[in-house]
């Protein structure tokens, strides 16, 4: 990804780049890893989650490994540019943070359990960074689908914020809120870490961890 690169600060809807109306390129059909499509309409009873921990490379590989979940893509979240590609999130001009789309089967894995895997992969408390990774496409965030991802991801932030405080860690900058559109990043993006199994992964998490009971059903 990209190192030590100076990155403007956030920015707002009236000075985002500008967007475009369609996706200007094709993202696979199928997960390379899982098999199912990345993109929906996804089967009934089957919910989706978003995360943003840094690098989406690494990320992405973190849930598609987790049993249960049903597939995952890599993308851009949060921002004000429609269809983005990566060399314009890379600018920090288009406010979004790299994401992953998580579809999980809830009879098998619990969005508590998807959490921990969330808050212990990475450190939740650097703000716009990541390691190495610097930038506001970098920060740490969540977003929720439905109410009770709602009220576990809001019970989590502060629980788990209390364990870190206790390690010696800053507050958590991670941020939430209900999810916007989600747009797909390009396909050598997608599960990259499968097609590239030596390549750069950033996530680190900090060591604490995070106990499912702490975050509810």
């Amino acid at each position: 990804m990209l190192f030590g690169r100076s990155k403007p600060g956030p920015v707002s809807a009236d000075t985002a780049l500008p967007g475009r109306a369609s996706r200007p390129y094709s993202v696979p059909a199928r997960h390379t890893v899982l098999g199912n499509p990345i993109e929906g309409p996804f089967p009934e009873g089957l919910e989706v989650a978003y995360f943003a921990m840094g690098c989406f490379w690494g990320a992405e590989r973190a849930f598609w490994e987790v049993p249960g979940v049903w597939s995952t893509a890599a993308g851009y979240q949060g921002g004000f540019t429609t269809h983005p590609t990566y060399d314009e999130t890379c600018t920090g001009l288009t406010g979004h943070t790299e994401a992953v789309q998580v579809v999980y089967d809830p009879a098998k894995v619990t969005y508590a359990e998807l959490l921990k895997v969330f808050w212990e992969s990475h450190d939740p408390t650097q703000g716009d960074r990541q390691g190495n990774d610097v930038g506001t496409q970098y920060r740490s965030a969540a977003y929720w689908t439905t109410e009770a991802q709602r009220e576990a991801l809001e019970a989590s932030k502060p629980a788990f914020e209390a364990r870190l405080r206790e390690a010696g860690f800053g507050p958590v900058t991670t941020e939430t809120g209900p999810a916007g559109p989600f747009y797909y990043a390009e396909d050598y993006h997608q599960q990259y870490l499968d097609k590239v199994p030596g390549g750069y992964c950033g996530l680190g998490g900090t060591g604490v961890s995070c106990p499912v009971g702490v975050l509810g059903a």
